[in-house]
This record gives structure tokens, sequence and C-alpha cells, in this order.
């Protein structure tokens, strides 16, 4: 047999490997003029390298390459799309509902939202180190100072709020801002707190000053009752003294309770302790630093008067 006779069987052979293996001709293999794959040709799905060494796919110009797979592309165009949507219905909601531009809302973060958590601190509406992350504890403490205010409750910050707020508060220092440090302004006592022996309680500043004559002897932390169940505001006296008092209607301790109206009173309080203003009261004014309210306790007299204001 002459050497071009085993040439032409080894290259006959070589091709019926190449189809049953499923490896794609090369272009070579086939008649001259051929413009794609023959009748019987097998496709591989790993280009071949071409002589300078880049793959076919790479030799393709963009619009000619393969498109992704069918509805691929479509379905996270369209997920996108509906999350956008999404946000951006809410966004409207939030305007329709409070009347006024959002500026910030849950999952935003930047030192804008670190200011507001710092504001919010300085009038005890937050109670942790300010992170710069819009979550749900500022979700739920911006919604608190909005509905203490009459606001729309949708715990994003609007532009009435974000001035509501401002009006409030004065622009926090840097400790603040890091956590380090919360600076409480000092509001100006109600004057129907300046004359004899009064319990003033401020919900603006969420404090409770115990005056003499018009002489601040002590100031603490406090907390109020919900929405649902909120503090009475007004001008009332201390009526009962309860050292150990538990609650016979919610079955909780209410130590050193200083009753001034119906079943609210001024106690301490475990849970604000703990959980700070993350929770309400059932309507009395929660007091967070036991030795204090236990030191006020010893101090007060029935009949003292008691002014809850805003």
């Amino acid at each position: 047999m002459t050497s071009r006779a085993v040439v032409r069987r080894t290259l006959a052979a070589a091709a019926v490997l190449a189809l049953a293996t499923g490896c794609s001709a090369r272009a070579a293999d086939r008649s001259p003029g051929a413009a794609g794959p023959g009748p019987g040709d097998a496709v591989s799905a790993v280009p071949s390298p071409s002589d300078d060494g880049r793959t076919g796919d790479e030799r393709t110009a963009p619009s000619e390459r393969p498109a992704p797979a069918p509805g691929t592309t479509k379905v996270k165009k369209e997920e996108k799309e509906e999350e956008e949507g999404a946000k951006e219905k809410e966004g409207e909601a939030e305007v329709r509902e409070s009347g006024a531009a959002v500026l910030m809302r849950q999952g935003d973060q930047g030192e804008r939202v670190r200011e507001l958590q710092a504001r919010l601190a300085q009038i005890g509406w937050f109670d942790t180190n300010p992170s710069g992350f819009y979550g749900t504890v500022t979700a739920a403490s911006v919604r608190g100072f909005q509905d203490k205010r009459g606001l729309p409750s949708t715990g994003s910050v609007t532009t009435v709020t974000w001035d509501r707020l401002l009006g409030m508060t004065k622009r926090p220092t840097r400790a603040e801002l890091d956590g380090r440090t919360v600076d409480k302004p000092k509001a100006k006592p109600d004057p129907r707190c300046l004359d004899g022996r009064v319990l003033c309680i401020s919900k603006t500043t969420r404090t409770l000053s115990w005056i003499v004559d018009g002489a601040v002897r002590s100031t603490m932390d406090v907390r109020f009752g919900s929405q649902y169940t909120p503090t009475r505001e007004g001008v009332f006296s201390v009526f009962l003294k309860s050292r150990d008092h538990v609650s016979t209607l919610y079955d909780t301790p209410m130590p050193y309770a200083l009753f001034f109206s119906g079943g609210q009173a001024v106690h301490y309080s475990a849970e604000f302790a703990a959980d700070g203003y993350r929770g309400a009261s059932h309507g009395c004014v929660n007091v967070r630093d036991r030795a204090a309210v236990a030191a006020l306790f010893d101090q007060v007299r029935t009949g003292d008067k008691v002014v809850v204001h805003w």
C-alpha cells in the first residue's frame, strides 16, 4: 500500500471517530467553499482554538456572539424593574400619606443617617450608638417621634419630620456621632413646675425633673405610654405611694410607684432599663434608673404636684 493510501485511510478513520464523539469537524475536513457545518457534522460546545490562540467566541464580533439562554436576561430585567417599581410605589405612598417628600427611609445608610440617629438620641428617641444604617430600630424610633407629634407615622423621614427634629435638637458633636456621648438639650421647665414641690415630666425631652421651689433637685430619663395607652397630660397630684406595688391589671411589678392619675403612676421599670425606648408603658411614666427613682420615692409626699407636658 502506498503512503498516500495510508494517509487517506487514516484521515477517514479520524473523521468517523470525530463524528462518534461529538467533536466539531474542521473546515479542512469538508469540501472547499462549504459555508457552515455539513450535514451530519457535530458542533462542539467548546470553541476550537485558532492559529493566533484566540477561541472562536473571542474572534466573533459582539453583535454576532451567541445570545444568553432564552429568557434569562428578560427574567433578570423584569425582576430588577419590579424591585425598582416597588420602591418607587413605596416612596409615592409615603409622600401621599405624609404630604411631604421622603428624605431618608429604611435601608439607607451614610453620615446623614448617623446625624438623624444622634439627633434622635438627644431627645431620648434613639437608645443605641449611631451606626449610619437606617434599620428597623431607627425606623421604629422615627415612627415613635412622628406619632408623638401628630405626624403620619410612616417610619421614614420626610421634610416635615426632619424640620421638626432640627427645631428640637442641635447639631451633633463628633463624640455624639460616634456614640461616645449624648448631649440632651436643657429645656426650660414648664412655668407650672416652678412653684412648690413638683414632679415636672416633659414628653419633649423624655425626662422627669424633681423641682422644689423652682430649683431642680434631680432629673432622670422616662418613657411613656404608646398611642393606644397614652400617658395623660395636665396637672395632677400624688394621691398614693406604693413601694412594692404589683399591677393587678397586667400582673407586673411597679416598684416605687407614685400614683397621680387613676392607674397611671411614676415607677421603676425593669423592661425600660433593659430595652430602652424600643418599648412603651401602658400609660405610666417609666423610670429606668432604679437608684434615682428610689431616692425620689423617699422625697415625694402625698399631695405633691405632678405636671405632664410637652
